[in-house]
């Protein structure tokens, strides 16, 4: 199993050194995950600004 990484930038979580959505790095380093299954009726998609669905860390460094 590969290790979670987070982006630096956008917070969404991945295997890859880099970023799917917005393509920068990402690190290993982060706390708590949510995840958005309805990101147009998600209040907490609209607080945190995630306009996919997906993984996303609440804590990135």
């Amino acid at each position: 199993m590969k290790v979670q990484r987070a982006c630096k930038h956008c917070s969404y979580m991945t295997e890859e050194d880099n970023c799917p959505l917005c393509g920068n790095a990402t690190s290993k380093e982060w706390q708590g995950y949510v995840v958005i299954l309805d990101h147009t009726n998600s209040m907490i998609a609209e607080r945190m600004g995630i306009n996919v669905n997906g993984k996303f860390a609440l804590k990135v460094r």
